[in-house]
């Protein structure tokens, strides 16, 4: 049974799913939201969430907090994504909260294209209106009550990879700076470290899976990439609340808005864009608290100036890792066989030496033979781009130009990946506005805009 009938055969024999409730259990070490889900007929699911923002002064209590209470609930019909996706039971039934239509809208264009890639990828077949419908069976619809709580500081989440580094490097001086990381591993830890931060400064989430999503995955129910990053919008802006911070600065560039397949709007980063994002601060004023602001710090740049920037913080150079396969591994490695190493060593290569390189990922990746067709598909040689969180075809295109005409100066023989590309592409005409472009369309907040670089 391949994925589309299957998608057809669950939604028919598993038609309903439910977001039950949600419960929130404070101690002196955090705060634990637990949810839970049920797919009528096969499963229930419990997954949880703790933030380790212990009880004090400066922490609202939550249990009985109406406006957390909101969020709580908020951040459940996002956790709900993972669940629901294996069988795409044709109708969600809300029965701890209530939204109104205009919300429904809002979760359905967010789960729709926040799924994209699964559906790409499984071969299934739907459309945004039939996919799913959402019902509430609470009537009652809790609004957010304004606070007059007085707001500041900045908010960094960090998940290991160049990208947030640069973010951290360029916000440094700034005055109340916090961090965030979800199930961090040492790699992230110590890239917090390096920036200065300590546990004065440092909020740790630690998200479970429900071990039963995990079973329903090896009996070969639907699975598939979900919109991590919308999860990570809610939880930081849980997290701004406790700590009643001003600031969410995330570190997604410009380059994440490009489609991973020409022509269709199939995103791996979809809740990295510039349109999620502007939903989201759309939904926090219609829903939530408007003062809190969510951004991206490096929206005005893309990942040619990002990388020329990170070049230059070589303090992170041995620690950082973006690689999705190596964090799997007890100990976060670089793989060196797959789309995010080659495109990070790609993009970095204008900018560093060959033997800085390798000091970093441990090898030349431009002399593997067997990363040709993931290199060629990176320079958009192919129909679609790795579904990977990686730069679009002109950036990949001018670093590659970049590399080959600097390695050519240096009468030095290019690698195999190099002398294939010189010898059956042309290479890119140098448009140095890539290195001196600045994106106009981001949210940045007027008193943050003097730390970015023009």
């Amino acid at each position: 049974m391949n994925s589309q009938e299957k998608f057809n055969s669950f939604r028919t024999k598993y038609p309903v799913f439910r977001y039950k409730n949600y419960n929130i259990a404070q101690n002196e070490e955090g705060i634990t939201l637990t949810y839970n889900f049920e797919i009528d007929g096969l499963a229930q699911f419990s997954p949880n969430v703790t933030i380790n923002v212990g009880v004090d002064d400066s922490v609202h209590p939550c249990s009985n907090d109406q406006n957390f209470n909101l969020i709580a609930f908020n951040i459940g019909l996002i956790e709900l994504i993972s669940y629901w996706k294996s069988t795409c039971s044709p109708q969600i039934i809300i029965e701890c909260g209530n939204i109104d239509e205009k919300q429904i809208l809002w979760f359905k264009k967010l789960y729709y294209y926040g799924l994209g890639e699964f559906f790409y990828i499984n071969g299934i077949k739907t459309n945004i209106q039939d996919f799913v419908e959402i019902k509430c069976t609470n009537t009652t619809h809790i609004n957010y009550e304004p606070t007059n709580q007085n707001l500041q500081g900045t908010l960094i989440p960090i998940g290991g990879g160049k990208d947030s580094c640069v973010t951290m490097e360029l916000l440094k001086d700034i005055d109340n700076k916090y961090c965030i990381m979800i199930n961090p591993k040492e790699v992230s830890l110590e890239c917090s470290r390096i920036a200065g931060f300590d546990e004065t400064n440092t909020v740790i989430v630690h998200r479970q899976i429900d071990k039963n999503l995990i079973e329903l995955n090896k009996q070969g129910y639907l699975n598939g990439h979900t919109p991590f990053s919308s999860l990570l919008a809610f939880i930081t802006y849980a997290v701004s609340y406790l700590l009643n911070i001003q600031y969410i600065a995330l570190s997604n560039e410009s380059s994440a808005n490009e489609s991973n397949v020409i022509g269709e709007k199939v995103n791996h980063q979809y809740s990295k864009t510039y349109e999620f994002e502007n939903d989201f601060k759309e939904y926090c004023e219609n829903y939530l608290d408007k003062n809190i602001e969510y951004f991206s710090f490096l929206r005005p740049l893309n990942e040619l100036q990002i990388a020329k920037l990170f070049s230059k913080y070589k303090q992170y150079h041995k620690t950082f890792k973006s690689c999705n396969v190596g964090s799997k591994e007890k100990e976060w490695k670089w793989c060196c066989n797959c789309p995010k190493c080659l495109f990070v060593y790609i993009i970095l290569s204008p900018f560093l030496s060959k033997e800085e390189l390798i000091e970093i990922f441990g090898e030349d990746l431009y002399e593997k033979p067997e990363l040709l067709d993931t290199f060629l598909e990176l320079a958009g040689k192919s129909n679609i781009k790795p579904f990977e969180c990686v730069g679009t075809f002109e950036e990949v295109n001018y670093a590659i130009t970049q590399t080959i005409t600097k390695l050519q100066s240096q009468q030095k023989q290019l690698p195999h990946l190099l002398n294939h590309y010189n010898k059956n592409y042309e290479l890119q005409n140098h448009n140095h506005e890539l290195l001196n472009n600045y994106n106009e369309f981001h949210n940045i907040p007027e008193e943050l805009k003097k730390f970015m670089i023009k």
